[in-house]
């Protein structure tokens, strides 16, 4: 048995010692066998479900979840440690250099008039720091694995800033009348990579009027995705009410149901 003195209360050295212990051979068979692929996912889970504490505005769900999150730091960190990668503190140090090379504003003698300016001097500095020599580098910078209408948005919002944007969200709106039409025709044609490569356009042009509208394409399909979900189930409760099961109706017939739903969750 390892020999370890429990706390009270633990700082980040006791997290790091902790996830040194379990990588160890005397430690976690599990935690051993991970490597940076294994635990990827996890990452992204984790940091989900931390935003999902921020919506539900849970103030110690947030707390733990930001644990669970600084977890996976942690362990990526150990993991390059492990063969003389990087450590914990590397990174430390490589975020606070960043964060005062990005504020000159604060940490220099360069003045600003406002957000604006803040904004457009971060974007400068990363592109000069970064190596970004074109805007297309910004662009491609953009990660892939970011969810879909994320990066669509990110990369649509880095193209206005190199002057090539709709002039305004009646443009983009006619953008998306004219790709639905190319869409109709695809799917007449029947060519199934011509339908997804205009449902793709569709998509884009969608997330680009969000763009000009102020709007997260992301958290606005989220939430579209909430009020089918409750929508839904006021519809299954409605006709389980009824001794019927959903199966057996017809779509006409769920519809009627769907518009009694929505008129009682107005």
């Amino acid at each position: 048995m390892i020999s370890f003195v429990k706390k009270e209360f633990y700082s980040i050295e006791d997290l790091l010692n902790i996830m040194q212990i379990l990588r160890s051979e005397e430690g976690c068979p599990w935690d051993r066998e991970q490597n940076h692929e294994t635990i990827k996912k996890d990452f992204v889970e984790e940091v989900y479900e931390a935003i999902e504490a921020i919506d539900l505005k849970d103030t110690d769900l947030l707390r733990e979840e930001l644990g669970d999150v600084l977890l996976q730091i942690v362990f990526h960190c150990q993991i390059e440690a492990e063969v003389n990668g990087f450590s914990f503190d590397d990174v430390c140090d490589e975020i606070c250099k960043k964060l005062i090379t990005r504020h000159p504003h604060v940490f220099s003698d360069v003045d600003v008039s406002g957000t604006d300016e803040v904004l457009k001097n971060w974007d400068n500095i990363k592109k000069e720091t970064k190596g970004q020599e074109t805007y297309t580098d910004t662009l491609k910078s953009v990660a892939k694995s970011l969810p879909a209408l994320m990066r669509a948005q990110k990369v649509g919002k880095r193209a206005m800033r190199a002057g090539m944007d709709f002039k305004g969200y009646d443009d983009t709106v006619s953008c998306i009348k004219s790709e639905l039409s190319e869409l109709e025709e695809a799917i007449k044609s029947g060519n199934t990579d011509s339908i997804e490569d205009e449902l793709g356009d569709l998509l884009f042009s969608c997330v680009n009027t969000a763009r000009h509208l102020n709007i997260d394409a992301e958290e606005a399909l989220n939430k579209a995705i909430e009020k089918f979900i409750k929508r839904f189930e006021e519809t299954e409760k409605i006709i389980r009410l009824k001794g019927i099961d959903m199966k057996s109706l017809s779509i006409d017939e769920i519809d009627d149901y769907w518009r009694e739903a929505k008129r009682k969750l107005i």
